[in-house]
C-alpha cells in the first residue's frame, strides 16, 4: 500500500515542475574579439591594452593569467595557449510548460 501511495506521488510531481532553461553558449559577449593562441604578451598589449589584473606564474611552464573586463588570457612563458570569455551571470528563463 506504501508503494503504490510513494508511486502516485512520484507520477504527480512532474506535473508541477518548471523549466529552468539555462542557455549555455551565451555565457560571454560572443562579438568581443579574443587573443589568437601564439600570440605574444606583446602583441596582446598592443591590440587589447593594459589587463585589468596580472596574476602572478603558477607551475612548470609557468602560466600566466591576464584578466581583461569581458575575457581571460592564459599564457605559457610569453605566448598565448587560450583566451575565455568572462561569465556574466543572467537571471534564468523560466518558463512554464502547458497545462
Amino acid at each position: 500500500m506504501r508503494a503504490l501511495a510513494l508511486l502516485l506521488c512520484l507520477l504527480c510531481t512532474p506535473l508541477l515542475a518548471d523549466v529552468l532553461t539555462i542557455p549555455v553558449g551565451s555565457q560571454g559577449d560572443s562579438q568581443v574579439a579574443l587573443p589568437a593562441r601564439g600570440d605574444s604578451k606583446g602583441a596582446v598589449l598592443d591590440r587589447f591594452g593594459l589587463p585589468d589584473e596580472e596574476h602572478p606564474a603558477v607551475g612548470k611552464p609557468p602560466i600566466t593569467r591576464w584578466d581583461y573586463r569581458e575575457f581571460s588570457v592564459y599564457f605559457e612563458n610569453e605566448r598565448v595557449i587560450d583566451a575565455v570569455r568572462q561569465h556574466h551571470p543572467r537571471p534564468p528563463i523560466i518558463t512554464e510548460e502547458p497545462q
